[in-house]
């Protein structure tokens, strides 16, 4: 009988995610992925040659497990507005918008996404996206085409002095340090929570 199933998937992150489940699932016999997008995959599968179970595993083997739990649902979808904020965006907004375009993004108020998160993760929201945050302004060093005046205002800190003592303070090294090791300290976003 071919069933047909939207899953929640936790951490995926980029549009490489994306190309690897629809390769691995690709090449499996008795599934369809009819839509992928990051976080949520709808599939048709015959589960006279294949059980949910299977599918289950494989996604589980490449780092995307199946998310049951509401709450791990909304941490995952924050995860993913963060993300898109962060490095999609290049929002210049303060903390404040910042949680307003999340609530926005999921349709739930801040102040819960922010326990359910902290619940969850064990870790703050607002130090989640100071996270992401610095794995972005570490991309935008290395690219080498901004100033620091300039990085420090793509990613809203009040001035470059706040903006250093922030990056080394996360990084552990001066801006001009990493700069001079950089694989040294580059980091897997999903490695964060």
């Amino acid at each position: 009988m071919i069933l047909r199933e939207s899953l929640f998937l936790k951490n995926m992150f980029s549009n490489n995610c994306i190309k690897l489940i629809e390769y691995v699932l690709g090449d499996k016999e008795g599934v369809s992925v009819i839509s992928l997008e990051l976080g949520l995959l709808t599939i048709e599968y015959d589960n006279t040659i294949v059980s949910k179970n299977q599918i289950a595993k494989w996604l589980d083997d490449l780092g995307f497990g199946i998310i049951i739990d509401p709450n791990t649902e909304i941490v995952e979808k924050t995860k993913l507005a963060a993300f898109d904020l962060i490095f999609k965006s290049l929002n210049t907004n303060s903390l404040l918008r910042n949680s307003d375009y999340i609530s926005e993004i999921l349709q739930l108020p801040y102040d819960k996404i922010s326990r359910v998160f902290s619940q969850v993760t064990g870790m703050k929201l607002e130090k989640y996206i100071i996270l992401l945050k610095i794995e972005k302004v570490k991309e935008l060093l290395l690219e080498n085409e901004y100033s620091l005046s300039e990085i420090a205002f793509m990613m809203d800190y009040s001035s470059v002095q706040y903006f250093s003592n922030q990056f080394k303070k996360t990084v552990g090294v001066t801006i001009t340090q990493y700069k001079e090791a950089p694989q040294k300290y580059r980091v897997s976003i999903d490695s964060f929570v």
